[in-house]
């Protein structure tokens, strides 16, 4: 009986966890359609990517509930980088949006991460690229190779914005194998993700003053920061902790696919976004870059993953 009930528990547990990572990654797809529906005419996309990880790693911080600091003083020089990551990611993601659309933009930065990611652990964690890594990497590069190459036919995507977001998926995959070298030394994940974007705030304090802070006394920009840094931040980073600890990593794959999928939707619903034929394609080719990682069979490494999926 004790064995029944302890199966049952480890079994609701386990749902639980799927719940919380679905979430998280439901989360993580509405950032950048909040951005183009509620930036304000005189905020810029790097002020308001600034802002919302400013403000995002404070309140990371103080869910960590202290352990931080010790962690900084440890390992500053990996979360230097990793801040440095996240900096580059979220600058890079709001602009790239801003040019391609939040369904392509998205759909690239994420589709890019697993493929920089595995280059990255192999030369800072010596991982192994596997075959699986290898087919899902030439998928995604195949698909934003037609993205940039029909941008000019499609007016809704241009040439630097898909850039851009490579770049941004460089970002994340960048925090990703750092945050993945410092959960590997036993450091608590809700640690390791403060410390990270608490860096990554600090990082892009001049940024945001440069850029220019009066538009966060309009209504409408301070919401838009107020949410961006609670829900797709916090809240997100937080349920996606919690969530992982249970889950296997192939698992935790497929669930955060539902990032993508949320971004492609509210571009089209709510957005009006339509996409030409080769920006679809390129998506789907992007797309099914992930659908083979997320795919079951076969040991995966997290690093491998989805950016998002490494706190």
């Amino acid at each position: 009986m004790n064995t029944l009930t302890a199966s049952r528990g480890a079994a609701d547990g386990t749902g639980v966890s799927r719940l919380q990572v679905l979430a998280a990654a439901v989360c993580f797809g509405t950032t950048g359609t909040a951005q183009q529906l509620l930036r304000p005419d005189g905020a810029s996309t790097l002020a308001v990517g600034a802002a919302r990880i400013i403000l995002g790693g404070a309140l990371l911080v103080g869910l960590a509930r202290g352990g931080s600091l010790a962690l900084v003083r440890a390992a500053w020089p990996l979360l230097l980088l990793g801040g440095l990551g996240v900096a580059i990611y979220q600058t890079s993601f709001f602009a790239a949006v801003d040019r391609t659309g939040v369904a392509v933009g998205t759909v690239v930065a994420i589709g890019s991460g697993p493929a920089i990611a595995g280059l990255l652990s192999r030369l800072v964690n010596g991982e192994r690229l596997t075959a699986r890594w290898t087919v899902a990497t030439a998928l995604a590069a195949v698909g934003v190779a037609v993205l940039a190459l029909t941008a000019g036919e499609d007016a809704s995507v241009e040439p630097v914005g898909v850039v851009l977001a490579v770049l941004a998926g460089g970002g994340y995959a960048s925090y990703t194998v750092i945050a993945k070298r410092l959960l590997d030394r036993g450091h608590a994940p809700e640690q390791v993700m403060a410390a990270t974007f608490g860096t990554g705030g600090l990082i892009l304090v001049p940024v945001l003053l440069l850029s220019g802070t009066s538009w966060l006394a309009d209504p409408e920009g301070l919401g838009l920061v107020l949410y961006l840094a609670t829900v797709p931040t916090a809240l997100a980073y937080a349920l996606f902790a919690r969530g992982l600890r249970n889950l296997g990593a192939g698992e935790t794959a497929t669930l955060v696919l539902a990032e993508p999928v949320t971004a492609l939707v509210l571009g089209a619903v709510v957005l009006g976004e339509r996409p030409g034929v080769g920006a679809v394609t390129g998506g789907l080719l992007v797309m099914g870059g992930l659908l083979v990682l997320a795919l079951p069979g076969g040991r995966r490494r997290t690093t491998l993953l989805a950016p998002e999926v490494q706190p």
